[in-house]
């Protein structure tokens, strides 16, 4: 972290003193920035680097760093109004509109401003992230023999098998596609099993990417309701009856945002009803990696116990490792391997290699249990410390089920709260949640926050922030 800040600090200073140097004069060597002011080289390389990105100095290998030329005046704005008629014209005889709304996925992607204790993130703090396994594992793949051709479309032979044994039962290499990260691994799905216009069951609440990409595909989310024990196997057969949908998109482990285990009673009767109807059920397996330490067994995917390919199973490696480690698989049996190979193809061509041999190298490196074990623990001390800060400071907001796994728990607020007005008093107190609202795809039931633990730096954090909750609480619930 001091690195980053030093590279930030120094390139700030250079740019202060820009206008010293006429364009295209030289600016000072590497080896005086590094005296003057007393850093390594590396953060002098990368300092003058952040400003060639920026256009403001041009590198030249054995000469120097020079001041860029004076940019051009932008030229006047054009006209785009007529764009307005051209994106919603031609969609007005759709079923479902094709407007995409990212709000509900943006959320969990936006860092806060300074200050702000993040309980809406999405992904592991950096303290939590295998980030000298990974600069490892890079660092490795860079040298593997063919590490920067082209793989096989379908991704390496062997991290396709690493995937399968994951998912277990007959599953081999053959029936795995190697994606770039779980939301397009999910959008491939959904594209390939629903046309547009169709409807698609999904959990209600559920994960509002999900939401997102359904209905960027233009198709019809219909919810089907989820209690601690998962999805309700009577109301999903309601709704594929009622619907006709082709396919049901499920969390059994760890369910995003309620927490919840598909319970064992369940789990064939969803396969069952889904053979049924005909339909696919798409399996969103993205936090098993994320286990808390006194979970116990885990179940197995869906996809282990289903020979007749109901399951299309979906798993990333992104949630326990970093934002940037977009790696992911997909896998299914019979003929819609080939269509979900289609669509990747046609889509992103491949993943790339580089990251692909980077993936082998982490996963089986001897850092890779051991940064697994260590989450596995510090995910339960945080998740219990926020539970109890939270009995203790926010006894009104309920919560019913506390997961063994996953990464934020899913309060269910005092009725009738505005979670809009809770969540703009919750960022002035200095606190970043999550609303309620964007996980449903319907009119939600009660008013919900969801609060993540992962994304914060560690246990004082978590009660600081929930200190300032309860702050913005006294604001809004009075």
């Amino acid at each position: 972290m001091q690195e980053r800040s030093s590279v930030g600090e120094l390139a700030e200073q250079l740019r202060r003193e820009l206008d010293r140097y006429s364009p295209g004069g030289k600016l000072p060597s590497s080896r005086a920035l590094v005296e003057r002011f007393r850093v390594s080289p590396v953060t002098v390389s990368r300092a003058l680097a952040q400003l060639a990105a920026e256009g403001l100095v041009v590198t030249r290998p054995g000469a120097g760093a020079f001041r860029a030329q004076a940019r051009a005046a932008p030229a006047h704005a054009g006209d785009t109004s007529w764009q307005e008629v051209a994106l919603s014209a031609d969609g007005a005889a759709d079923l479902v509109p094709r407007s995409v709304d990212a709000s509900g996925v943006l959320v969990s992607l936006a860092a806060p401003p300074p200050g702000v204790i993040e309980f809406n993130g999405g992904y592991l703090h950096p303290s939590l992230q295998p980030e000298r396994a990974m600069a490892a594992a890079l660092s490795r793949a860079g040298r593997r023999p063919g590490a920067w051709g082209r793989p096989p479309v379908e991704g390496l032979p062997e991290l396709r098998e690493w995937f399968a044994r994951g998912i277990g039962g007959s599953f081999t290499a053959a029936e795995v596609l190697v994606t770039a990260g779980g939301q397009s691994a999910l959008t491939t799905a959904l594209r390939a099993l629903a046309p547009p216009g169709a409807p698609v069951l999904v959990e209600s609440p559920t994960y509002p990417g999900m939401l997102a990409i359904a209905r960027a595909a233009g198709l019809r989310p219909v919810p089907v309701p989820v209690d601690a024990d998962g999805v309700k196997p009577a109301l999903l057969a309601d709704a594929f009856r009622a619907t006709g949908a082709p396919a049901f998109v499920c969390q059994p482990l760890f369910q995003n945002p309620t927490g919840a285990v598909l319970a064992p009673e369940r789990r064939g009767e969803v396969l069952r009803i889904a053979r049924a109807a005909g339909a696919f059920v798409v399996e969103d397996d993205f936090v098993r990696r994320l286990v808390h330490e006194d979970a116990g067994p885990l179940p197995r995917p869906l996809a282990a116990d289903d020979p007749d390919g109901v399951v299309v199973h979906v798993c990333s490696l992104t949630k326990a490792t970093s934002p940037s480690f977009r790696v992911s698989a997909l896998a299914a049996r019979g003929p819609v391997l080939q269509r979900l190979r289609a669509i990747q193809v046609v889509d992103t061509f491949f993943v790339p290699r580089p990251l692909q041999e980077a993936a082998l190298e982490l996963v089986g490196s001897p850092a890779w249990p051991r940064h697994l074990r260590a989450v596995s623990a510090e995910l339960r001390a945080r998740r219990d410390a926020m539970t109890a800060a939270l009995a203790l400071h926010l006894p009104e907001l309920a919560l019913p089920h506390v997961p063994s796994g996953g990464y934020h728990l899913w309060p269910r607020l005092p009725d009738g709260t505005d979670e809009a007005a809770l969540t703009s008093a919750a960022l002035r107190a200095g606190v970043a949640i999550t609303p309620g609202r964007p996980y449903f795809s319907a009119e939600p039931p009660a008013p919900h926050v969801r609060l993540s633990f992962a994304a914060v730096a560690g246990t004082g954090e978590i009660a600081e922030g929930v200190r300032r909750l309860r702050t913005a609480c006294d604001e809004v619930l009075g």
